[in-house]
């Protein structure tokens, strides 16, 4: 069988920062490389070969995907929202003229955590014909919660079954996180992720700053990868926010950012550290998978609704005290059902599976040959190390420096008073 699957890049590519910045090798997003690589291993079947159509939903012929391939497979995630009209109806085009089975795996709408659908009027009917399209070509759409069900069913489709996001379901049916520590204290390795349009992480990231010497900024989004390389766009030279989007923030300055390449490299990275909290719903279960402690800052319906499916366990970011305290987001967090309920999730996604003819490396409780051949592959591949911060400085370090230029200015208005010429 072989399997085209829409995503930015195969799983055994390593690409440098300066390639993954310039070619936008992660489509935006590094996340979106968590969930794309998780359902190429899931694919990945004794037998089986599973191509990355690369993002271009037009530069291979329908005529030429009909005949070379047995199947095409799209993770997607909010895809359901204004700003992705344009893509969406690109990928609209193409599935009506194929003639495989085209599996959509874990799509989502995306509105407020009010569940509002108003906002989405105006792509309804780019979302209708998507989704007719796709249900022409198999038996049910995977979509990630609740709100993006009764979505469609107000739209009409009931061929819907709600299956999270296969991200999670990269190891199959055994995922378990447990509390490493007692209790979180300020040595602790906490890790932050950020979505930088929300302002509410300006002061709980400012907060935490100055609580925990050794926080980690996790980054995911391009134009962050861009600061990290290049420094901040002519515009933005100078400019302070307390969210970490300028080089100016004392992140950058400490050198307490990282910014991953792969998905190996991510779940490595978040392996060594304590406790991971913030609003980003792939950092957070980037973290799960690496079997760290996290909380979802939860913003938005599309992450809401995968947390609520999940049983991830999140807080409200209106609830959230502007200087909350990590450690007491670790004190309460609780995992039983997110690990209880876990297998029950993934027997429902392998359902799924078995509705539209796909086969996966975990059917009928059996672990298939092809999930180890892709795992060593994967653990040949030498993957780049997260990007840091081009300049960076310790706290300390920049208060020297600091001490050192007041001295300058104090010494030369000293030597101009007194008629002294400074060498």
């Amino acid at each position: 069988m072989k399997i085209l699957i829409r995503s930015r890049r195969s799983p055994f590519e390593p690409i440098s920062a300066a390639r993954t910045f310039r070619h936008n090798a992660i489509g935006d997003n590094v996340g979106n490389l968590m969930f794309s690589d998780a359902t190429h291993r899931l694919m990945s079947t004794q037998g089986t070969e599973v191509v990355s159509n690369r993002f271009r939903a037009g530069a291979q012929p329908a005529a030429a995907i009909n005949e070379t391939y047995d199947a095409f497979v799209v993770p997607l995630a909010n895809a359901f929202r204004p700003s992705y009209q344009e893509s969406l109806d690109v990928m609209s085009d193409l599935i009506e003229q194929l003639t495989i089975p085209v599996v959509v795996v874990g799509v989502g709408a995306q509105a407020g955590l009010n569940y509002d659908p108003t906002r989405l009027g105006g792509i309804e009917a780019s979302v209708k014909r998507f989704v007719g399209a796709v249900l022409d070509r198999s038996a049910t759409i995977g979509v990630r919660g609740e709100f993006t069900a009764d979505y469609l069913a107000k739209l009409g489709f009931t061929d819907v079954d709600v299956i999270g996001c296969p991200s999670l379901f990269l190891r199959g049916p055994e995922l378990h996180v447990d509390k490493r520590l007692p209790a979180l204290s300020r040595s602790s390795k906490v890790t932050l992720n950020v979505s930088p349009y929300v302002q509410a992480m300006g002061a709980i990231t400012m907060a935490n700053y100055e609580r925990y010497p050794d926080l980690l900024y996790v980054a995911q989004d391009i134009r962050t990868l861009g600061v990290l390389l290049h420094g901040d766009s002519p515009e933005d030279e100078g400019k302070r926010s307390p969210i970490p989007v300028y080089s100016s923030h004392p992140l950058y300055q400490d050198g307490k950012i990282r910014f991953p390449l792969s998905s190996p490299s991510w779940l490595q990275l978040l392996a060594e550290r304590d406790f991971s909290f913030g609003t980003r719903i792939h950092g957070t279960i980037a973290s799960l998978l690496a079997g760290t402690p996290a909380v979802l800052l939860a913003h938005d319906s599309r992450t809401l609704e995968l947390a609520r499916y999940h049983e991830i366990p999140y807080r409200l970011i209106k609830d959230i005290s502007p200087d909350v305290d990590p450690a007491q987001l670790y004190d309460e967090v609780d995992f039983s059902a997110f690990n209880g309920n876990h297998r029950q999730r993934f027997e429902h996604f392998s359902r799924f599976l078995d509705r539209n003819g796909l086969p996966h490396v975990y059917t009928d409780g059996q672990v298939d040959p092809g999930a180890a051949v892709f795992d060593a592959q994967l653990a040949e591949v030498e993957f780049p190390a997260p990007v840091r911060p081009r300049r960076s400085s310790t706290r300390t370090q920049r208060r020297v420096e600091q001490v050192v230029r007041r001295g300058r200015r104090l010494l030369g208005t000293a030597a101009r008073r007194a008629g002294v010429r400074l060498g």
